[in-house]
């Protein structure tokens, strides 16, 4: 579980998060939404320690993020895989180079047999068998999504982040991107949180919404709460993204 308590942050003048609420329960996926500059990236780098707060605090399993020392913080970060905007995948590697790196750069020594296996357990996973020797470019940007998300997966984590997990998509992958962020919170009961302005995949993937206002947590509830709200805030910003 993680707990959010009074999380203020504030760069000089700019108050950015000004007293977020926000309990995340474990194998709940729960999407964050909100206007571009309102917080959403500030408060996933407290959550994963690479921010501090001003302010309040962050619980991951009823322990203080800001009061780990650098071991206890790396130890945290294993736990946690992330897909990033652009999957960020290194052009000069193939998919399964980039799918081992979390791997190898951790302090864990593997055999090639293992992390072959590891490669190809995951591969299966997002439904990507067979493209290890593959390069970004021979790609397409659905398929990178995928490869992004079996490096996400290769630790085991207990905690995936999805940094806006459609965007650049045409509908018909975007909706297959939906169904494995599904199809893997229930089969390997992870907690998910889902950075997104995709309205439909807020319907498709939330257990809860969370939207973010002005650097506070301004509406939780499940998606049918959120669609059928009639505060302002609320309509203006689904009115934006439709």
């Amino acid at each position: 579980m993680i707990e959010i308590n009074n999380l203020h942050k504030s760069f000089g003048s700019n108050k950015v998060l000004r007293g977020v609420n926000l309990d995340i329960d474990t194998g709940e996926t729960i999407v964050v939404i909100g206007r571009s500059g309102c917080g959403k990236s500030v408060l996933v780098k407290h959550i994963v320690g690479l921010l501090y707060p001003d302010e309040g605090y962050v619980k991951i399993e009823g322990r203080r993020v800001d009061e780990m020392d650098m071991q206890e913080l790396y130890e945290l970060r294993t736990g946690f895989g992330f897909l990033f905007q652009g999957s960020a995948l290194f052009d000069s590697m193939t998919v399964e180079e980039n799918i081992a790196l979390p791997l190898v750069e951790s302090k864990n020594i593997y055999t090639k047999d293992e992390l072959d296996s590891r490669i190809e357990e995951k591969l299966e996973m997002v439904g990507m068998s067979g493209v290890q020797k593959l390069k970004p470019a021979e790609l397409s940007g659905g398929m990178k999504k995928r490869v992004g998300l079996a490096r996400a997966l290769i630790t085991d984590p207990d905690y995936i982040f999805y940094d806006e997990p459609t965007t650049g998509l045409d509908p018909i992958m975007s909706d297959s991107i939906d169904e494995l962020i599904k199809e893997l919170t229930d089969r390997l009961n992870v907690t998910s949180i889902v950075v997104t302005h995709d309205m439909y995949s807020v319907k498709e993937v939330a257990h809860q919404v969370a939207m973010m206002h002005e650097g506070i947590i301004h509406f939780v509830g499940s998606p049918k709460e959120l669609l059928n709200s009639d505060d302002f805030i609320i309509r203006e910003f689904i009115k934006r993204t439709e």
